[in-house]
């Protein structure tokens, strides 16, 4: 009986750890006093060799219950090793017809993961940067606590 749990332990244990090992980039970046500025973006860089397999992008917010709209746009601008730059425009749904949030609840804030690109690849191995801007009306956003970046393979 002993070994058999164990064994359960050890096979929980392996499929947790595999679970997350196809996340290859995740950072998030804090808000400072929950108000997120129309000109600050939220940096990230990461480096691939791999051009070969596909990637799933994803934007995460966390917003508070003083959020002020349903929805947000973000421009999402990504430099590739080689210099040049793509410019996205992206809308995201944080709140149902009702008002009622979308993201998971922790206390008074609500964390959400945005697919951005699926299964893409990459164009050239080397130093990716992304920087992601809030692109509404509002130039001084409240509600915004954190924004981050998530890159993971495609399982296939």
């Amino acid at each position: 009986m002993i070994m058999l749990n164990r064994l359960v332990i050890f096979g929980l244990a392996l499929l947790l750890c595999s679970c997350e090992s196809d996340v290859l980039y995740e950072t998030n970046k804090r808000i400072e006093s929950g108000v997120w500025n129309l000109n600050d973006a939220a940096h990230f860089e990461f480096e691939t060799a791999d051009t070969s397999r596909l990637h799933n992008f994803y934007i995460t917010l966390r917003n508070r219950e003083d959020y002020p709209y349903s929805n947000i746009y973000f421009f999402v601008e990504m430099e590739f090793p080689n210099g040049k730059k793509s410019i996205d425009t992206v809308e995201c749904q944080l709140a149902d017809e009702q008002g009622k949030w979308l993201g998971n609840p922790t206390s008074n804030l609500y964390d959400n993961r945005f697919l951005y690109q699926q299964g893409k690849q990459f164009p050239l191995a080397g130093r990716y940067k992304i920087d992601v801007r809030h692109g509404m009306r509002t130039a001084a956003l409240q509600g915004i606590t954190d924004v981050g970046f998530r890159l993971s393979y495609t399982r296939q």
